[in-house]
């Protein structure tokens, strides 16, 4: 058992340790926790995700799968696209598939072409945990990419809880 003091304290000795000897690289701490008598695969308490203030992942890359309409605007605001020509040139073929679902971290999608997905491109992205979000007409495409890259899994928020000073 750790407690919130001792975690604060290597934390900021990690941090002091980073500031004396800099890198020229994005130095990351990894924190492993162990839940007793918790079953993630049995026990679903943590379901669900939810919405922060800040953003956690700046680097977390969105691929809009969409009409002529969000290509469009994909296009204007320099985000990575795809119509459902480029989709359907995929051709079910698993690996260029998993490599479309290894490329990017999350996928929004258009109401038109979200239940065409699975016929168009087979199960990879739903196999790879990465079935797009769903993208209405009225909806800002900015603001919609915010609020994914902002969303995380509740596990995550009672971790984070921890370190918030």
């Amino acid at each position: 058992m750790v407690s919130r003091d001792m975690l604060y304290e290597v934390v900021k000795e990690v941090q002091a340790g980073a500031l004396a000897k800099p890198r020229k690289f994005t130095e990351t701490v990894e924190l492993q926790i162990s839940l007793k008598n918790y079953d993630p695969q049995k026990d679903k308490r943590f379901s669900g995700t939810v919405r922060l203030k800040s953003l956690p992942r700046p680097k977390f890359s969105v691929c809009v799968l969409g009409d002529q309409q969000h290509c469009d605007e994909a296009k204007a605001a320099n985000m990575p696209h795809m119509d459902i020509e480029a989709l359907k040139k995929l051709n079910k073929n698993k690996k260029l598939v998993k490599k479309l679902a290894k490329k990017y971290d999350a996928f929004l999608a258009s109401e038109s072409l979200i239940k065409q997905i699975p016929r168009i491109l087979g199960p990879g992205l739903n196999k790879a945990g990465k079935f797009p979000s769903l993208l209405t007409h009225n909806e800002n495409l900015n603001t919609k990419v915010e609020e994914v890259k902002s969303t995380i899994n509740p596990v995550w928020v009672s971790l984070l809880s921890l370190l918030a000073p």
